[in-house]
């Protein structure tokens, strides 16, 4: 006879998400789970998981994970007097939980084993739906976004997991947030579990390089999972760009997916395809240069986007997007590729496709009539930027295409030069600023893409050190005039600036209006003066 289900609390914005009930897993049960352990034969029934003993609930199994700074298994006492039952943990751990007064389980891979682990306690909730995972260097969220609008045109109940948030069907499921892209196993997995209760058919997710790196994603086998493209980023964390690629890779596995879509315009999507079929991995490939399963035959700017020509496996299709730009035809067609893999039909999901709009990535800002045009994108690399500015020069009337980017502090410093070489390359004026500073001076971050731009910059081109953000984003708007492209690059849907140890509001979309407002209204009192 199975448990009986266990409440759990609903879970306000500073705790992670979980069902509402769950089925407690037997002690012997999850031991067996879980190569390589050793654990009293006797122990009790688990009703949660997590790695952060603030976040402990009564039942739970807390993982203790040696962490940068410390041990997790530091912990683990505060962990059982706030409800923990039992520790998971290495051999160094088990040293350090021994006073905790819980059983404890060793592993040789903590991290793996938490990924098993998690997935058992919630009972595998991703089974229950249909997976969709994405990664890439450049045009995850967008990919993701795509996918979601085709499968809520279809009719599904989709929940999403990204850069921008948990939602379920468009709606944010308040959360606590243990990472920018893709939580933690724990979270990720009861995460799935809530979703699964709420009525999601379909999950939608952004795999991170981070993620597959830490295992974060084991335990859950993706129906279609997608590769969009290989650039440079994060190398702070993977060192080389194999590391990074290797990392990628991971996720076209057999463990982690059932079939993958790649674009092999880029050349280690080829790689991937060649690996994937020396597994058995089913590859479905995408395409605006090469033969392919989606092939982009033509494409051009449309009234609000672009409008593509593809063949499919079902035939020929047009496709009228509310996204500009060569990079977004991609992103387009990579989606119906993961759409039709997953059975839906073109026309199911057309609508969806056609009439998408995602935060932050090529977002106008409406300055009002006979205003220049601004831009907001989260490109933060050389080749997302060389994207953005490729499309957003397809919106320029006669007027140049002004740029405004910068680079984040205690990230991979190597590609602050090339993000100023791109932009000068693209843009008539470029103006340098801070974004997320964090822990460095921002002069100095600020110093190294001027560097790179200053020499890319041929005649005519401006380069700029607009200091602070919204000094420079108010510089780009008394430079610009009608007919002009204002492309605000970096941040996109955040809402925060990070500075030092602090999160300071900052919006871009937000200054923009808000500069150009305050611009408008003195220009008046002067007219009255």
């Amino acid at each position: 006879m199975s448990p009986e289900p266990t409440p759990t609390p609903t879970s306000p914005a500073d705790t992670a998400l979980r069902p509402s009930e769950v089925n407690s897993i037997a002690w012997g049960d999850l031991v067996a789970e879980l190569d390589g352990c050793r654990a009293d034969e006797n122990g009790p029934a688990i009703s949660g998981i997590t790695l952060d003993s603030r976040q402990v609930r009564h039942g739970d199994l807390y993982v203790g994970l040696h962490g940068l700074h410390a041990h997790g298994a530091r912990f683990a006492g505060s962990a059982a007097q706030s409800g923990a039952v039992a520790v998971l943990t290495d051999d160094e751990g088990a040293t350090l939980a021994a006073d905790a007064g819980v059983p404890i389980i060793v592993v040789p891979d903590p991290r793996a084993a938490m990924a098993v682990a998690a997935a058992k306690i919630f009972g595998h909730p991703a089974d229950a739906m249909t997976m969709f995972g994405v990664t890439g260097t450049n045009g995850k969220t967008t990919t993701a976004f795509l996918v979601e609008a085709g499968l809520r045109a279809a009719g599904r109940h989709v929940g999403t997991i990204g850069t921008i948030g948990f939602q379920l069907d468009g709606v944010e499921l308040p959360s606590a947030r243990t990472t920018v892209t893709t939580p933690e196993a724990p979270d990720l997995q009861g995460l799935f579990g809530a979703m699964a209760e709420r009525g999601a058919t379909d999950v939608v997710m952004e795999v991170s390089s981070h993620a597959l790196a830490l295992q974060r994603v084991d335990g859950t086998r993706f129906d279609v999972a997608a590769f969009t493209n290989l650039g440079r980023d994060h190398l702070d964390f993977h060192k080389t760009l194999d590391d990074y690629f290797e990392a990628k890779a991971r996720l076209f596995t057999s463990n982690l997916a059932r079939l993958g879509v790649i674009n092999v315009d880029d050349p280690r999507g080829r790689q991937l395809v060649e690996r994937m079929q020396a597994s058995g991995v089913t590859a479905v490939t995408t395409s605006i240069h090469e033969p392919s399963d989606y092939q982009v035959m033509s494409w051009h700017p449309g009234p609000h986007g672009a409008v593509l020509e593809v063949t499919t496996p079902s035939g020929e299709r047009t496709l009228e997007l509310s996204l500009p730009g060569e990079f977004n035809v991609r992103n387009a067609v990579m989606a119906l590729a993961m759409l039709e893999a997953a059975g839906l039909s073109f026309d199911e999901v057309a609508h969806g496709l056609s009439s998408a709009q995602v935060p932050g990535r090529m977002e106008r800002v409406d300055l009002g009539p006979d205003s220049p045009t601004a831009l907001v994108d989260f490109a933060h690399t050389p080749q997302a930027i060389a994207s953005a500015l490729d499309a957003a020069r397809s919106s320029v009337d006669g007027g140049r295409l002004i740029a405004v980017l910068g680079a984040g502090g205690d990230r991979d410093a190597a590609k602050r030069g090339p993000m100023g070489d791109v932009a000068a390359e693209r843009a008539d004026v470029v103006i340098i600023t801070d974004d997320n500073p964090r822990t460095e001076d921002p002069a100095t971050i600020r110093a190294a893409v001027l560097e790179g731009a200053h020499e890319a910059a041929e005649d005519g081109v401006i380069v700029v050190d607009g200091g602070r953000r919204r000094e420079a984003i108010n510089e780009a708007l008394r430079m610009a005039e009608v007919g002009d492209v204002i492309c605000v690059l970096g941040k996109g849907h955040e809402t925060g600036q990070h500075v030092g140890g602090e999160v300071l509001p900052f919006d871009d979309r937000e200054v923009i209006r808000a500069e150009w407002h305050t611009m408008a209204r003195q220009a008046e009192e002067d007219q009255t003066r």
